[in-house]
């Protein structure tokens, strides 16, 4: 018998979080390292990212979740260049993973909310694995767009979550704005998305994770930037809704809470 899913009520697509993280966000303003220098960072981001981290992602992702990555062959149209993934937000910790298991071998930069780098220890660690916190004034945001163009002219990967919130183990695609495409439009970059999906395992009742990559995307050249970044999301909405519904397990039941009259 099939086990029955847990049911989640929402309100709010856009902005409901289900993620259970109850950390207090440091604020990110103008004078917070978005990028590090030198050879003592360097040399950190090698150890966190390449020796420590890369390897218990693939661990992780596979003992948890039997992962597979469907379609990775398409990355290659950015040979030679920085691109940008947008993807779904479904899993508080292997979200910040699977970037590094699609990309590889190249780094993922992560843009993260700022409770990934407010962490009493592992904040601190982080910013060595990739996560670019949202920034919170004016010159923090210079900085920010300075940072996400430096990354792709370094010809990394950049990587944004639209949804912004987690919905664990959701398998539709919540509405989305334009707002995050508006970079890949300023750097001329390609963008790409990645669904991660959840499937039946035959000997187990735990669901694994099949991730699908698709593009490049590339909006109308002779278009206003608006207009370009709306291009870019529909076509990268589209695609990704189209993806899921390769998924084939329900783990949580998400329902729409009907207004208090």
């Amino acid at each position: 018998m099939a086990k029955t899913p847990k049911v989640i009520y929402y309100q709010d697509e856009l902005n409901d979080e289900f993620s259970g993280d109850s950390i207090r966000p440091r604020p990110i303003t103008g004078d917070y390292p978005y990028l590090k220098t030198g050879f003592r960072a360097r040399f950190r981001h090698i150890l966190a990212y390449r020796i420590l981290a890369t390897p218990f992602a693939f661990c992780f992702l596979k003992i948890r979740f039997h992962h597979k990555i469907v379609n990775r062959q398409v990355l290659k149209a950015a040979k030679g260049q920085g691109f940008f993934l947008y993807g779904n937000h479904t899993q508080a910790m292997a979200d910040p993973f699977v970037p590094s298991m699609v990309c590889f071998p190249r780094a993922a930069y992560v843009v993260v909310h700022p409770n990934n780098v407010s962490m009493p220890v592992l904040g601190r660690i982080t910013p060595y694995l990739g996560a670019m916190p949202l920034p919170d004034d004016m010159q923090a945001a210079k900085n920010f767009v300075r940072a996400i163009e430096t990354r792709i002219e370094e010809k990394n990967c950049v990587m944004i979550y639209p949804e912004a919130h987690i919905w664990p183990y959701y398998t539709d695609i919540r509405p989305f704005l334009d707002a995050s495409f508006r970079y890949p439009v300023k750097c001329g970059a390609p963008v790409f998305c990645l669904t991660n999906t959840y499937q039946k395992r035959r000997f187990s009742k735990r669901p694994k994770m099949v991730t699908y990559v698709d593009g490049p995307f590339y909006p109308a050249p002779d278009a206003p930037p608006k207009q370009q970044r709306q291009q870019l999301r529909d076509a990268v909405y589209a695609r990704m809704k189209e993806r899921a519904k390769q998924n084939t397990v329900c783990v949580i039941h998400y329902e729409k809470k009907e207004p208090t009259p």
